[in-house]
Parts: C-alpha cells; sequence; structure tokens
C-alpha cells in the first residue's frame, strides 16, 4: 500500500490562533477557564484542552461571575459580549479574523438597510454568531431549494454572505442560483469561504485522482471536515471521516492499492500521525507527502494576551 499524505492539512491559522490563546489562558490565569462552545470542533483537542482544566459550557450562565471565559474560533453574536460584561466575565475573544470579517460584512451590509441571504448550516455555532449580528435583516439557506422559495421585489436590497466553511463547488452553486432568481444581488468585495477551506478541498480534488480510498481526520461536528469527506465520495471515491485511528478497521481498505490521507482544519496533526502509523503497521505501507499549495498565513493572538506571551507559568 501507498499512503499519500495530502498537504496543506490540518490545522489552519484560525485554530492555530484559538489553540494557542487557550493554552496560554490556562498557563496565566491557571484552571478553570470557561470555554463558550467548542473551542474547535474536534474531539481530541476539546478532550485534551479538559484534561488541562478547560471547562467548556454552552451557556454563559452556566460560568460563574468574574472568571476567565474564552470565546471560541467560531465567534459569538452581540447578544453574548453583552451577557458577559453583565456577568463580569473576563472576555477573550479568540474569534478566527476570517468569521470576523463575514460579522462586520453582515454590520455593514445591514446598516445599508441590505436583506441578507446567508449560504450556511442552519445550527452550527458560526452561523448562529453571525445571524446575531443582524437577525432582522438576515435569512438563512441551505440549498438550491431553499434560494427557490424566496420571494423578493428588485427593490429590496439584496446581498449575500457565507459561512467560511462550505464546500466551494456547493456554495457556487447556490451563489449561481441567488444571481440566476435575483441578478441585482450583491456580495462581498472578497469571497467569504477561508483559503485554508479551499486549499484542503483543492488538495482532495486534485490528489484524490491517485487514490483508491481517502481517509480524512476530524470530527464529525467539524463542518470544513465533512465537506472534504462528500467531496472525495463525490468523485467517486471510499471515502471516511474519523477521528482517529481507533475508528479505522482493516476491511475497509481491501483492494486499496493507494491512500489518501488529509486533515479538516481543526485536526492536530498528531492524530494524522497515528493514522498513518496505523496504516504502516497493518499494510507496511510507504509514504509520500504531496503538496497543491503553500501556506504562511498567521493570525495573532487576542489582544488580551498579546502580552502574555513571556509571561510566566
Amino acid at each position: 500500500m501507498k499512503i499519500i499524505l495530502a498537504a496543506p492539512r490540518g490545522f489552519c491559522a484560525g485554530v492555530n490562533m484559538a489553540v494557542k490563546s487557550l493554552e496560554l489562558a490556562l498557563e496565566y490565569f491557571g484552571p478553570p477557564i470557561y470555554v463558550y462552545h467548542e473551542i474547535v470542533h474536534n474531539q481530541h483537542v476539546v478532550k485534551t484542552f479538559q484534561s488541562q482544566g478547560a471547562v467548556f459550557v454552552e451557556e454563559l450562565t452556566d460560568i460563574p461571575e468574574d472568571s476567565t471565559v474564552l470565546f471560541s474560533a467560531h465567534g459569538v453574536s452581540p447578544a453574548i459580549r453583552s451577557l458577559a460584561k453583565e456577568r463580569r466575565l473576563n472576555a477573550i475573544d479568540a474569534t478566527c479574523p476570517l468569521v470576523t470579517k463575514v460579522h462586520l460584512e453582515a454590520i455593514k451590509f445591514a446598516k445599508e438597510h441590505y436583506t441578507i441571504i446567508l449560504i450556511g448550516h442552519e445550527g452550527h455555532d458560526e452561523v448562529i454568531g453571525t445571524m446575531g449580528e443582524a437577525p432582522e435583516a438576515i435569512i438563512l439557506v441551505e440549498t438550491i431549494d431553499d434560494v427557490d422559495q424566496l420571494q423578493f421585489e428588485p427593490s429590496r436590497k439584496l446581498a449575500y454572505l457565507t459561512q467560511t466553511t462550505l464546500s466551494v463547488d456547493d456554495a457556487n452553486k447556490i451563489i449561481n442560483r441567488l444571481k440566476e432568481r435575483f441578478s441585482w444581488i450583491v456580495g462581498p468585495a472578497k469571497e467569504d469561504i477561508c483559503y485554508a477551506t479551499q486549499n484542503r478541498q483543492e488538495a482532495v480534488r486534485i490528489l484524490g485522482t491517485q487514490a483508491d480510498v481517502v481517509v480524512v481526520l476530524g470530527s464529525q461536528n467539524s463542518s470544513n471536515s465533512q465537506r472534504l469527506r462528500e467531496l472525495a465520495q463525490e468523485k467517486g471515491k471510499r471515502a471516511i471521516l474519523i477521528d482517529g485511528p481507533s475508528e479505522l478497521n482493516a476491511d475497509f481498505f481491501l483492494g486499496a492499492d493507494t491512500v489518501l490521507i488529509t486533515a479538516g482544519a481543526s485536526a492536530p496533526e498528531e492524530v494524522v500521525q497515528s493514522t498513518v502509523a496505523w496504516l504502516q503497521q497493518t499494510f507496511d505501507a510507504t509514504v509520500e507527502e504531496m503538496a497543491t499549495q503553500k501556506e504562511d498565513v498567521y493570525f495573532p493572538l487576542p489582544r488580551a494576551l498579546r502580552t502574555l506571551g513571556s509571561a510566566p507559568s
């Protein structure tokens, strides 16, 4: 068996920033550090931080007043920020800057009296946060069928935005349908789907042609990881999304000469390497890393943590 190890893969700049933020907060302030929602959508990362004293909550009211809370990479609504102030929480904002970009676009369009069509997945943390910026102005769509249910007069100012972790192909199909139905609709100056999501999808699209099986490392609630698995399946490949090698079965690889391994933007490299090791041990596999793009993006720590980078533990 041959393993093709896709590059780029795994942590993006936003996840790196969020993970580093929580590491530094735990080191400087000490546990418990409360985190509103999962820091990133990856069970390995979440469980590791839980063992170090991070407490993940779904409601700010579950956090004692005057505690430290870290907002996850997916962003939060203004209502959550206000509630944190009311509860006198020391809030550290680890929102990915690319998500913040979408929030600012929503605010801008709403102030200009646009009706905003947000393309995304209902219930996703990022979508909830974005819609919270202008709930009266935003309509969520997930499919082309949703678009076809919309009815607007040409006098209605329309704009669209997208969740940052969508399938590029699927998002473009919905955007194109919006433009077909509402030719006057406008979009962001620069597309919202993040560079890392696009790069990982492109790697699967290109390198997957050489593979019989595609293994995606990531959690089931990771939107960008699910898109990688779906993309591989759409290309006719046997594909699986797993948190780690404990979920693998040798039977899944029957007849496979070449396996492509990639990882969603919130999956740590250590689970990639442990999966490679499992395949090497089980099938005496060889490994070749293939790169389709170089990434050198870096996001600074939240302002509240920048001066703590050299602080003693």
